[in-house]
């Protein structure tokens, strides 16, 4: 469970925006996006960082 895509749309970023600030492809943003790909730690951290939000503000366990 995950708010990435309303974080991301609150900042005013696209997935393509996100995804180069995080050094992540577009569609690893998706994936994260539709809960098919559970980010690793560090890519947890760096869209947290871009997003200016806690890494617990975007991802919940179920």
């Amino acid at each position: 469970m995950n708010s990435l895509e309303e974080q991301r749309k609150s900042e005013g970023l696209t997935q393509e925006e996100l995804s180069n600030a995080a050094e992540v492809s577009r569609k690893s943003i998706n994936a994260i996006e539709n809960g098919i790909y559970v980010p690793s730690t560090v890519l947890a951290l760096k869209i947290a960082n871009t997003l200016k939000c806690k890494v617990e503000d975007l991802f919940k366990l179920p």
